[in-house]
């Protein structure tokens, strides 16, 4: 995965969003299954008359099945003399050609040693939930989750203070086989709105799976009164999965934006991203 394009060709940003809820996740699947990458590689592939060639996108943040994203940012590497050809009207033949649940609302040239995965400081998620007894405002049900017991907001902020800064995760993430699962979580908050949906604000340098959904969770229950607020901490320290942390459920998760360094930074950043990452007394993984 270069941070420069081969020669000859273009690295291009696209500025993404899409409704999760049909969608099997990010990443195309080789069951072929419907999936973010998969439309928007066969749109371009489309109306770039491209034949049988596949140029295939990297993604800031593999977002799992079911959930949305307002600011997902990816990049392809397109053959010099195409980009020229088709860059003018790419965009709009795009938003003609890919389903209503998918957009891409800028495509441009990326500026040198952009990576829309390695590249990145951060990514801030929100989570959206209410308890009213009523439930959830059937415009949004595919955006919110209902919980069904009322929520001490005040509590889960005193819960989520105690889990900032950069820990190893493992407690609230699904293992993967070489993958570290230390992260910086560098913000976590909630806010009851006036339509009393609870927005919980996640942002870290990079999130391991499924680490906000259970992170969410944990606090869920610190808000409903079954835990107290130190408990999540305590889950964090404990270092293993609780079987009393549930991963909530995806459609109420949205990737909000993701950040980057001014140009002249992003060759620093890459290497950094792709350092072993060690916690004091620990051993370093990758990534």
């Amino acid at each position: 995965m270069s941070d420069e394009a081969a020669p000859g060709h273009v690295r291009v940003r696209l500025d993404v969003s899409y409704d999760g809820s049909e969608f099997s996740g990010w990443a195309k699947q080789a069951s072929g299954r419907r999936t973010v990458q998969g439309e928007i590689e066969d749109a371009l592939r489309t109306v770039t008359r491209s034949g049988a060639t596949v140029y295939e996108l990297t993604v800031a943040g593999r977002t799992d099945a079911g959930v949305h994203a307002r600011g997902q940012v990816a990049h392809v590497d397109l053959p010099a003399e195409l980009w020229a050809e088709h860059r003018e009207k790419l965009l709009k033949r795009l938003a003609g050609r890919l389903p209503k649940d998918v957009r891409v609302w800028t495509v441009a040239e990326a500026p040198a040693g952009f990576n829309a995965r390695f590249s990145a400081l951060w990514r801030r998620y929100a989570y959206r939930v209410t308890d009213a007894p009523g439930g959830v405002d059937p415009l949004l049900r595919g955006h919110v989750l209902w919980h069904d017991r009322p929520l001490d907001v005040d509590a889960m902020n005193e819960a989520a203070r105690l889990l900032l800064g950069e820990h190893d995760f493992a407690a609230y993430c699904k293992k993967r086989e070489g993958a570290t699962t230390i992260r910086t979580l560098q913000g976590l908050s909630l806010e009851r709105g006036s339509d009393g949906v609870v927005t919980a604000t996640v942002r870290a340098d990079a999130f391991c799976h499924n680490m906000v959904r259970s992170l969410i969770g944990a606090l869920l229950f610190v808000g409903d009164g079954h835990r107290g607020a130190d408990w999540p901490a305590k889950v964090l320290a404990a270092g293993v999965r609780d079987s009393a942390v549930h991963v909530v459920r995806p459609h109420g998760l949205t990737l909000e934006e993701v950040g980057y360094p001014a140009d002249e930074l992003l060759a620093a950043r890459n290497k950094e991203a792709r350092n072993r990452r060690t916690l004091p007394g620990g051993a370093g993984v990758c990534c």
